[in-house]
C-alpha cells in the first residue's frame, strides 16, 4: 500500500479512507489481507504469529481495525483474512513451550524453522477453532484463507528426517484432517455465509466437498496447478509456445473436480521469481500486451480470481514487504493504461453472469477450439444459468495479427465484440471488430455455424450473440430414416 509523504505507514482508519475507495473504484469485490495477527518479525509477512487473538498494533488498535472492516462493508467490499493454523514461531514470548512443556507443538517444521501444532490434543484443536470463530465474530471478517494446508495434511511435509507414519503406515496426518473437518463444521454452524479458502497445493481429493461425504469442507481451493502452468507458459517466447500448448489446456482436465480459486498471489512476485509483467517476454509493448492477455484469459477461465496488489498497474519490481508499491509508475502512460484495463476488465466480469454463475461445473464452459497449438490460439465459450446468455472468448498468445480468422459458433445470427484487450486506451494496437459480425452456415470447429473476425496480437476478445436467427430448413432436404 501507499505510504505517507514522511514515510510513515497508514493506520487502519486512514486505510479505510484511502484503500477502500481505491478498491471499489477498481471493481474488486473483496480484499484479502496477509495475516494481521501480532507477530514479532516483519520479514515473516505475518505468517509466524505470537498473538493469535491480537490484531497487530503496527497499524492501530482493535477498534481502529473494526472501523476499517466496517468501512469495507459499507462499500460492499468483503474482507478475507489469511489465517495460520499450521505452525507458529519459536519465540519465547509466543506459544513455544508455553508452560515449559510441549503444550501446543508436536514437532519442528524443518523447512520453515517453526513448530507444528499438535492436532491430537483437544485443547489445541479448541484453541484454533475458537480463534477462527473469534475473528469472524469479533471483527466480522467475511472469510478465512487457511495457509499451508498441505503442510498440515502430510506428516512428512517440511520434516523429511523425523516424521512418523500414522497408525495405518501412511503419511497422512489423520489428526489434522479431523481438525479441519471440525473447523469448517464449526465455522458454518455459526457463520453459514462465511468463506473458507484452502491454500492446498497437492492432489488431495474432496478439499471443497462437504464433510459428511468425506470432504474437508472448504468453500474454495487455490488452484496452484493452473497458476504454475500458466506462468510457465507466459514466460516462454511466443515462438516456442506451440510446443507447450498443454499448459493452457491441461487445467480443464481437473478444473471441475473442486471449487477453485485462480491465485496470482504475493508468493509469485517474491524471492527472485520476478513481477508478473517482468515475466512476460519481449519488448516493452509486448510485456504489457502479454500481461493483458494473461488477465483476460484468467477472467475467462472457470474459478474465482485473485490478483496481488501492484499487478493491476504492472509494477516491474518484485514486492518488497518493507516498502510501498511503485505508485509513481502511474505517471507513465502504459502503466496508467494497464490500471484502466484491469478496472474495466473487473467491471466487465461483474456484469457478465456467464463468467461466474456456473464456475464449478461443465454447464458453464465449452471448448470451441482447444487444439490450435500451431497458432497458439484458443476459443472457448462461457454460459450463464440461462444458456441463451453466453460469451465466446478468443485468446491469441502470439504477437501475430489475423485479419480474417474463422471460428465456430453455436447459433446463427449477429455477434458483437463486447471486450477487447487490444484497445488503444489499454495500450494495445487497436485491432478491433467494429460493427456487427454475422455468422453463416459454414460448419467449423464442430459447430453448425461460423464467422470471420479479426484476431489482434497478444490479446483476448469477447463476443456476444445479439440477435439470434432461426434457420428454416427446407422440407425437401429432410430424409426419412427407415
Amino acid at each position: 500500500m501507499e505510504k505517507k509523504k514522511n514515510g510513515d505507514t497508514y493506520n487502519y482508519r486512514e486505510l479505510a479512507m484511502h484503500l477502500v475507495e481505491y478498491v471499489k473504484d477498481m471493481g474488486y469485490t473483496h480484499i484479502e489481507l496477509l495475516p494481521i495477527m501480532e507477530h514479532p518479525f516483519d520479514g515473516s509477512w505475518g505468517y509466524q504469529i505470537t498473538g493469535y487473538f491480537s490484531v497487530t498494533s503496527r497499524f492501530g488498535t482493535p477498534e481502529d481495525f473494526k472501523y476499517f472492516i466496517d468501512k469495507c462493508h459499507q462499500n460492499d467490499i468483503g474482507v478475507i483474512l489469511d489465517w495460520v493454523p499450521a505452525h507458529f514461531c519459536k519465540d519465547g514470548h509466543g506459544l513455544a513451550r508455553f508452560d515449559g512443556t510441549n503444550i501446543y507443538e508436536k514437532d519442528e517444521n524443518e523447512q520453515w524453522g517453526t513448530l507444528n501444532f499438535n492436532y491430537g490434543t483437544p485443547e489445541v484443536v479448541s484453541f484454533l477453532i475458537s480463534n477462527a470463530i473469534f475473528w469472524l465474530n469479533e471483527y466480522h471478517i467475511d472469510g478465512l484463507r487457511v495457509d499451508a494446508v498441505a503442510s498440515m495434511l502430510y506428516l512428512d511435509y517440511g520434516n523429511q528426517s523425523k516424521w512418523q507414519p500414522n497408525k495405518y503406515g501412511g503419511r497422512e496426518n489423520l489428526e489434522a484432517i479431523d481438525f479441519m473437518k471440525k473447523l469448517n463444521e464449526a465455522v458454518f454452524k455459526y457463520f453459514p455465509n462465511a468463506l473458507m479458502f484452502a491454500e492446498e497445493s497437492t492432489e488431495w481429493p474432496l478439499v471443497t466437498r462437504p464433510t459428511h461425504i468425506g470432504g474437508l469442507g472448504y468453500n474454495y481451493k487455490w488452484n496452484m496447478g493452473w497458476m504454475n502452468d500458466i506462468l510457465k507458459y507466459m514466460e516462454m517466447d511466443p515462438i516456442h509456445r506451440k510446443w507447450h500448448h498443454n499448459l493452457l489446456t491441461f487445467s480443464f482436465m481437473y478444473t471441475f473436480s473442486e471449487n477453485f480459486l485462480l491465485p496470482l498471489s504475493h508468493d509469485e512476485v517474491v524471492h527472485g521469481k520476478k513481477s508478473l509483467i517482468e515475466r512476460m517476454p519481449g519488448d516493452y509493448w509486448k510485456k504489457f500486451a502479454g500481461l493483458r492477455t494473461l488477465y483476460a484469459y484468467m477472467m475467462s477461465h472457470p474459478g474465482k480470481k485473485l490478483l496481488f496488489m501492484g499487478g493491476e498497474f504492472g509494477q516491474f519490481i518484485e514486492w518488497r514487504f518493507y516498502d510501498e508499491l511503485d505508485w509513481f509508475l502511474l505517471d507513465y502512460d502504459m502503466h496508467n493504461k494497464c490500471q484502466i484495463y484491469v478496472r474495466d476488465l473487473n467491471k466487465f466480469y461483474l456484469k457478465e453472469k456467464s463468467l461466474y454463475e456456473q464456475d464449478h461445473n461443465w454447464s458453464g464452459f465449452e471448448w470451441i477450439d482447444a487444439n490450435n497449438f500451431n497458432q497458439s490460439i484458443i476459443v472457448l465459450m462461457r454460459m450463464a444459468e440461462n444458456n441463451d446468455d453466453f460469451l465466446i472468448v478468443v485468446c491469441n498468445f502470439t504477437p501475430v495479427f489475423y485479419e480474417k480468422y474463422r471460428i465456430g459458433v453455436p447459433v446463427l445470427g449477429e455477434y458483437n465484440e463486447v471486450f477487447n484487450s487490444d484497445k488503444d486506451i489499454y495500450g494495445g494496437s487497436n485491432q478491433l471488430n467494429d460493427g456487427v459480425l454475422i455468422a453463416d452456415k459454414e460448419k467449423w470447429h464442430n459447430k453448425p455455424y461460423s464467422l470471420e473476425l479479426k484476431v489482434p496480437p497478444l490479446a483476448c476478445i469477447f463476443l456476444r450473440n445479439i440477435k439470434k436467427e432461426i434457420e428454416i430448413i427446407d422440407p425437401k432436404n429432410i430424409k426419412e430414416e427407415l
